[in-house]
């Protein structure tokens, strides 16, 4: 079983920065790609940015110039960092892992960690 735990989340004035982490139980070379997604109160969760395993990555239009993915293949770590917050990034993120399993596309979760970025 795949364990992603997140850390790095915490409240922040906009304007500011934060740098979130996914550390995965495995080699991060066995996923297809890996992600962040955020969920705001009452909103339907949302993809953030993600990276392949070729490193080719992907934002979401909200987020492009401000947020940056990467990838540690030695440290099996996976970083949002985070710039230019503004209050409607306020939410709990995700990180997502996707991989074949068997033939089938599956993805795995992490438990989340909230950022709130105050007015």
């Amino acid at each position: 079983q795949v364990q992603l735990v997140e850390s790095g989340g915490g409240l922040v004035q906009a304007g500011g920065s934060l740098r979130l982490s996914c550390a995965a139980s495995r080699s991060i070379f066995s996923f297809n790609a890996m992600g962040w997604y955020r969920q705001a109160p009452g909103k339907q969760r949302e993809l953030v940015a993600t990276i392949s395993s070729l490193g080719t990555t992907n934002y979401a239009d909200s987020v492009k110039g401000r947020f940056t993915v990467s990838r540690d293949n030695a440290k099996n770590t996976v970083y949002l960092q985070m710039n230019s917050l503004k209050p409607e990034d306020t939410a709990v993120y995700f990180c997502n892992a996707r991989a074949q399993v068997m033939g089938i596309q599956t993805n795995y979760w992490g438990q989340g960690t909230q950022v709130t970025v105050s007015s």
